[in-house]
């Protein structure tokens, strides 16, 4: 019972912070520290009473009453709400106590810290919600939040960024909500355990389109997906997050590392949902695996370390919906936590990194003698068999070898490909290590590959167990989630050769040896190489695209609007 008094916790905060004279501003703010603290130690202990007891659930309203749809406020915590408020409420104790000496020469530093305060508690109780609507209403509330937490409403730039945030949201917004009116008109309820074993028993399809029947549970979860899409920044909602990077540091640490999140958790919480519709899964699939490719891909080509770091989350996010949509729901949750704390803490440092750069000419470049210093033949040989022998060997062998309970067929692939592309990545960085000791960067690959397989095989699983302790519930969204078996085939089989193809490319460049090939094949290589690096750079002049229909419409609307010449 006392878990549903967590997310007011921060709301205290807020009223803490905003309620004074000047005089005694800088004690308020210290102490607005307390109740969010609190609230994570809380969320530490109702996660534990609900892995031990079970969920919690309190409703102030009658869920068979349709007048109670109303005002539906209701609580319902269980090991997926848990978790949420443990991160979020974790993450916000550490970004409200940074923003205490980041902000404290600003004037208007008690109404930023309020908003802090009241974001944190509309997340709280975003992830605990009891019924569908409500989670809608704080879905709502924190997207008019980010307009507010933009905080310096006075620079064009970000109040440019705001008001597009605003304004792109509102398209997903509306989306969501057809979705749930839609939801309510075929099952008849909107709280979560009885919606969805409603909709595993319904057979009402929905005619979009004369001759077009598409099943009830595809419609919901393709307009609930849409609202997702947009709040999880998923091409092509993504570009309001890299405009929104003129907020304060502490407040894009806050939306990087917790309301970027919101898409995937939607989908986690509505898995059962998600899990009927074999269609929506395979857009989400195509969906978060383009805005992984694009995102990673124009983050290599910026030149400001937040807008790298924006496109970088953008990656991630569609690495996350690209989980969701292969059916693993799990996975995409434990990537949303791990995501969330590396990019809360790199963006807080941020401001220390242009600091120093500004302050040391030679930053962020490495010294001509580190560049000039060739690979070792042991770091040579211990990054390509770690790199692409092992995982290979593994992922073609260990699928028939390997026996984890909860996953089958193309799940353990899934996990397997994953081991692969996540340790090659990291091991792929370590190379570019050249002023250390050959032993040191070999012993560093090898500890990555061994980590990043306990990581995923052994961690992942128990998460897997924890989220979803019922094998047969996750072996159904792995196989509604399952693509035909040459297709699959297909991809896995692309994916590898272009991998293996792409890193020893990297890897012969890197040792100064030349690719051979025709002249007019290089010619074009180099020509499009420059041209893609201004494409991506400009982010695919998705932005300007933006702008001419924005200001198409706009051009329309004031024709219609003026009155007719007499």
């Amino acid at each position: 019972m006392y878990a549903i008094l967590l997310p007011l916790l921060p709301l205290l905060t807020t009223l803490l912070v905003a309620l004074g004279d000047d005089r005694s501003r800088r004690a308020r703010a210290q102490f607005g520290a307390i109740p969010i603290g609190a609230a994570f130690c809380g969320a530490v202990a109702a996660l534990y009473f609900v892995t031990t007891q079970g969920p919690v659930s309190v409703r102030f309203y009658d869920p068979a009453s349709l007048a109670s749809l109303t005002f539906p406020i209701g609580f319902y915590i269980d090991r997926l709400s848990a978790v949420m408020m443990v991160l979020i409420a974790g993450v916000g104790t550490v970004i409200y106590a940074y923003s205490i000496e980041y902000m404290y020469q600003d004037p208007h530093e008690p109404r930023y810290l309020a908003l802090i305060g009241l974001v944190l508690f509309v997340l709280l109780c975003m992830v605990s919600s009891a019924n569908l609507l409500m989670l809608f209403l704080f879905w709502q509330l924190l997207s008019y939040l980010l307009y507010l937490l933009a905080h310096n409403h006075t620079h064009a730039g970000t109040l440019d960024g705001a008001f597009k945030t605003f304004t792109l949201l509102r398209v997903g917004d509306i989306a969501f909500l057809a979705g749930i009116v839609l939801a309510h008109a075929l099952y008849g309820t909107l709280e979560f355990p009885a919606l969805f074993a409603r909709a595993a028993e319904s057979t009402a399809v929905v005619s979009p389109l004369p001759g077009l029947e598409i099943s009830g549970a595809t419609a919901v979860t393709l307009l609930l997906f849409i609202g997702g899409m947009s709040k999880s920044a998923q091409v092509p909602f993504h570009i309001w997050l890299p405009r929104y990077l003129y907020a304060p540091t502490p407040a894009t640490a806050l939306l990087h590392a917790g309301i970027i999140n919101a898409g995937g958790f939607l989908i986690n919480r509505l898995a059962p949902l998600f899990g009927l519709s074999s269609t929506t899964l395979h857009v989400a699939f195509v969906v978060g695996t383009l805005t992984a490719v694009l995102g990673a891909t124009m983050m290599l080509a910026q030149n400001d370390i937040k807008k790298t770091l924006g496109f970088s989350t953008v990656g991630q996010m569609g690495y996350m919906i690209m989980e969701c949509g292969l059916g693993a729901f799990s996975l995409a949750v434990f990537h949303l936590i791990a995501h969330g704390l590396f990019k809360a803490t790199v963006f807080l440092n941020s401001g220390n990194v242009i600091h120093k750069a500004r302050l040391e000419a030679h930053l962020p470049h490495a010294d001509q003698e580190e560049e000039e210093q060739s690979f070792s033949p042991l770091t040579w040989v211990t990054g390509f068999v770690t790199t692409l022998m092992i995982p290979l060997l593994i992922l073609l062998v260990t699928h028939g070898a390997l026996h984890i309970l909860l996953l089958e067929s193309q799940g353990t692939v899934i996990f397997l490909f994953f081991i692969w592309i996540t340790s090659s990545q990291a091991i792929l960085t370590l190379t570019r290590l050249r002023a250390v000791p050959s032993w040191e960067v070999s012993a560093a690959m090898l500890v990555t590959l061994l980590f990043v397989v306990f990581m995923y095989l052994f961690a992942v699983e128990s998460f897997t167990a924890f989220l979803y302790p019922d094998p047969n519930e996750v072996a159904s969204y792995f196989k509604a989630a399952a693509l035909p078996g040459r297709l699959f085939d297909l991809m896995i089989l692309l994916a590898t050769v272009m991998t293996v193809a792409s890193w020893c490319y990297l890897y012969m460049r890197a040792h100064g040896r030349t690719v051979r090939m025709p002249g007019w094949i290089a010619r074009r290589v180099e020509g499009g190489r420059n041209g893609l690096y201004v494409l991506f750079m400009n982010r695919l002049y998705v932005d300007e695209l933006y702008d001419r229909i924005g200001g198409a419409i706009m051009r329309l609307v004031h024709r219609l609007d003026k009155p007719p010449a007499r």
